[in-house]
């Protein structure tokens, strides 16, 4: 496909990620929430359930014997069914705290702790009935359609094969005691209620891997995005180029003004060249008067060999200098004696004599 076309074919930078979040475009599926809801309000009826009809039961008794010295006064009732409901809500409380703690929890594992005010302001346009029967006739309310339908059908094949696989249990259920029934009915409804729970959960992971991959295509870029990411962030490219350039040239106009002084080349042997400068009347130790890696190297070589400036290869010494000592400073203590023997050799191949440091 053209690139004119918009074919995403980047993957999506770290700022625009950070940008679709800030906007709340995330992965997320709803039915690994409710999936995981379902599940976790199962198995807490399972374990605190029994409790909480046991403590149901014994206020109903308490209500029903005490019912002839109850007051019937408008305030009384009122206060009473206050009463009665602080002592109920005791016993649910520890299913609400859970149910809402793996609740958040299941958003939390999807997308992270997000905060977003735009959010929860009302939106006028969500009540528009043009703009609600263009999201439901869309492709991606088919889409919807068509998966609702897909869980409903295996809820209910899960919900059937689990009363099957009960039914010689369920038809023979009217010949037990009441008690017993009860305890049968309200265990074939956990069953049922779990393993649908379960069938739930495996369709909203694969709902939520697609939510990831589909949030993952959206989020890829174009070259034109990209072009215009990098346009945003560092500026126009071909101003960019430029002013590399320009710094490019007045790097190697000072190295063109610095060389011709200097003394010595050291060399890597061919990626980092470091000239070098000593005057003992006017400096306490030499001076790094130019260096560079690359085209500046094959630059600082070339107005050596020019200006008849010998060129020394000695690799350990040029990376310490290069990494270690800017332009127009003095070579640091431990490279003195490195440096002295190569101003002592290039002193030698010109027949003269070692100058003599100045005192300090």
């Amino acid at each position: 496909m053209p690139e004119q076309a918009g074919e995403k074919s980047f993957e999506a930078t770290a700022h625009r990620r950070q940008q679709a979040r800030d906007e709340g475009h995330v992965a997320y599926s709803q039915d690994l929430g409710s999936a995981v809801l379902l599940l976790v309000g199962v198995l807490v009826l399972v374990h605190w359930g029994g409790g909480v009809v046991e403590h149901a039961v014994s206020l109903m008794h308490q209500q029903l014997r005490d019912a002839g010295s109850l007051a019937v006064g408008p305030a009384d009732l009122a206060s009473q069914a206050l009463s009665l409901l602080q002592k109920f809500g005791v016993s649910l409380l520890p299913i609400l705290v859970v149910l809402a703690a793996a609740g958040a929890l299941s958003t939390v594992l999807q997308i992270g702790l997000l905060f977003l005010p735009n959010k929860v302001q009302p939106d006028l346009s969500r009540l528009s009935p043009l703009a609600g029967a263009k999201r439901i006739l869309s492709l991606q309310g088919v889409v919807r359609l068509a998966l609702g339908l897909l869980k409903t059908a295996v809820v209910g094949a899960v919900a059937a094969a689990v009363i099957y696989n009960r039914w010689d249990q369920i038809v023979h259920a009217s010949d037990l005691p009441l008690g017993e029934l009860a305890r049968f009915l309200v265990d074939v409804c956990f069953s049922t209620a779990l393993w649908v729970g379960f069938a739930l959960l495996v369709l909203a992971l694969l709902d939520f891997g697609f939510q990831k991959w589909r949030h993952e295509q959206d989020l890829r870029m174009t070259h034109q995005e990209m072009r215009e990411e990098m346009r945003n962030l560092q500026g126009d490219p071909q101003i960019i180029a430029r002013r590399r350039q320009i710094q490019r040239q007045m790097a190697l106009n000072r190295i063109g003004d610095k060389v011709p002084k200097a003394d010595v080349v050291v060399t890597n042997p061919t990626e980092l060249a470091v000239a070098i400068q000593y005057d003992p009347e006017q400096m306490a130790a030499p001076i790094v008067v130019a260096k560079g890696a690359g085209v500046l190297a094959q630059r600082i070589r070339r107005l050596a060999l020019e200006h008849n400036i010998p060129v020394v290869e000695r690799k350990p010494l040029a990376q310490l200098l290069y990494k270690e000592v800017d332009v127009n400073r003095p070579i640091p203590d431990q490279s003195y004696a490195a440096v002295a023997e190569v101003l002592a050799y290039v002193y030698q191949l010109k027949g003269k004599k070692m100058p003599t440091p100045r005192a300090a």
